[in-house]
């Protein structure tokens, strides 16, 4: 219909509606704020006067934002981006949403930051799902007793210090201790199970990131990795979300009965992220200037770890948290609390790494409290003795330093102790399947080893763990199926390790 038709049909009252009906767009509201203020890592927004707590920001210049402190007038906002694109007077928007991260298959094998995007030269991630950063922790009723073990391939842990899957253990320890290198060899230990690994690096330098990202390729691991970079030339914002952003990815997965680990490497630099944006917002203070609030971030964050009931999934989020000491001093305020929080802790001593003893695991001071609930029968016959006979060792070693003369029995505990010690020896890189350190275990705590050097032991060891892998493949089934070792698995161990250690003045692959 034409306007001439409009005209000469109806009265001017009627054409001038429907021609502002016609025309009328759809109203649309915007809340617009503008930076008042601007720091490293964080902004001062005024403007946004209904803006929510964690409700995300979008800032004129393409940087987010996070809402950390409500105050009138003014919004304390953590950025998730270079702060010196954001300047003084720009505008900034609400976006009803809070911080949200990629989860789904599509991120196995990838490097990403903390919001899920790529950062490898492997293409954009598509088609997967967008789910918010933090989450309620799974209710009493939604978890099960921890009752399945946690494979790492190292002797002393998977004897000593056990642990099960939905376990949260600290790894704990004073710099170049071996912590990181102890979390990798764990994720390279799955490679025949189905777990899927998540390695979290907060506030690490690129280069230690991409020596991880080599170790994991190198393992076979790739396929079943998600690693999450948060670095430490990256904002503050994103070191602060990105261990909740690995919890997220590992809950998706454990909502399809999959069972995740999570490496959170470290937890340290992720207080002092905290720390630091928490002071640019003008928190008080308390304890080593850190906000009162430093415990609830790290509580509510662990707590989404475990071992979930089929109603909730049926899978389970294993941590191992990683949280660095200074001059071996367990009792900082970091330190404390993550003790406190989680379900155990692996301490790598100094003093041990002087020693040249790697994995430099304190036994005296590590603990694992629900671990040994899980430990299969086999091991469990092998990691009494093993405790009380390096406690023995490590007592009378002290003892012996005063040049006392030592009665035959003690100069034969002091043997054993430190064959013992030295068989717990193992390589960067090289986890062991549980047959093999059985087999060098149970050698190891009947004196096969006794008054051999560390060159000579290290032979036979490998002499031994050979043999093993020929020998119990039977065992090995067994063992999975948590079944005990019999007196005749334990005959033919030893059996094993006195061939491979007549074989040191010979050819040790023939009596092998």
């Amino acid at each position: 219909m034409s306007g001439e038709d409009i005209q000469t049909e109806q009265s001017p009252e009627t054409v001038l509606n429907i021609l502002l009906n016609a025309s009328s767009p759809a109203p649309h509201l915007s809340e617009i704020g503008t930076v008042a203020e601007i720091a490293d890592g964080i902004a001062i927004v005024a403007g946004l006067e209904q803006a929510l707590s964690d409700e995300l920001l979008q800032f004129a210049s393409g940087v987010q934002g996070i809402v950390l402190d409500l105050e009138p007038g003014r919004l304390g906002v953590v950025l998730l981006g270079p702060f010196d694109r954001v300047t003084i007077g720009e505008s900034v928007m609400r976006t009803h949403k809070v911080v949200s991260t990629k989860v789904g298959e599509a991120l196995l094998g990838r490097v990403v930051d903390a919001l899920g995007n790529p950062l490898d030269d492997k293409g954009p991630i598509r088609g997967q799902a967008v789910k918010p950063v933090e989450a309620e922790a799974p209710k009493i009723l939604d978890r099960q007793a921890i009752s399945r073990p946690l494979a790492t391939g190292i002797k002393v842990i998977d004897a000593a210090v056990p642990i099960g899957l939905g376990q949260r253990q600290l790894i704990i320890g004073d710099r170049q201790t071996g912590k990181t290198s102890l979390a990798v060899d764990a994720i390279l230990n799955q490679k025949n199970t189905d777990l899927i690994c998540i390695y979290c690096a907060i506030g690490q330098r690129g280069d230690a990131v991409a020596k991880v990202i080599g170790a994991i390729q190198e393992g076979g691991m790739t396929k079943r990795t998600i690693v999450l970079a948060a670095g430490d030339e990256d904002a503050a914002g994103l070191a602060y979300v990105a261990p909740y952003a690995a919890l997220t990815m590992a809950e998706y997965f454990a909502g399809q009965s999959k069972d995740v680990l999570v490496i959170l490497d470290d937890l340290t630099h992720h207080a002092r992220s905290y720390r630091e944006l928490s002071l640019l917002l003008r928190r008080p203070p308390g304890r080593e200037a850190f906000p009162g609030d430093i415990f609830y971030i790290h509580a509510r964050l662990l707590e989404r770890a475990g071992q979930f009931t089929a109603a909730a999934g049926g899978g389970a989020i294993t941590v191992l948290p990683v949280v660095e000491t200074q001059a071996e001093n367990l009792s900082a305020y970091i330190p404390t609390n993550l003790i406190s929080i989680t379900d155990g802790q692996i301490y790598l001593s100094p003093r041990l790494v002087r020693k040249n003893q790697f994995p430099a695991v304190d036994l005296g001071v590590s603990v694992s409290r629900v671990g040994g609930k899980a430990q299969t029968k086999a091991f469990r016959s092998v990691a009494g003795n093993l405790r009380v006979t390096l406690s023995q060792f490590e007592e009378l070693e002290d003892f012996a330093r005063f040049g006392t003369r030592l009665d035959d029995a003690t100069r034969q505990r002091l043997t054993r102790g430190a064959a013992v010690r030295t068989a717990l020896r193992q390589a960067e890189r090289d986890p062991m399947p549980a047959v093999e350190q059985l087999a060098v275990l149970v050698a190891a705590m009947d004196g096969r080893f006794d008054g051999l050097n560390e060159s000579e032991m290290l032979t036979v060891m490998a002499a031994l763990r050979t043999a093993a892998e020929l020998e119990f493949g039977d065992l090995a089934k067994r063992i999975d199926q948590n079944d005990p070792l019999t007196d005749e698995d334990r005959s033919r161990m030893l059996e094993l390790g006195r061939i491979a250690r007549e074989g040191l003045g010979g050819d040790n692959d023939a009596n092998a």
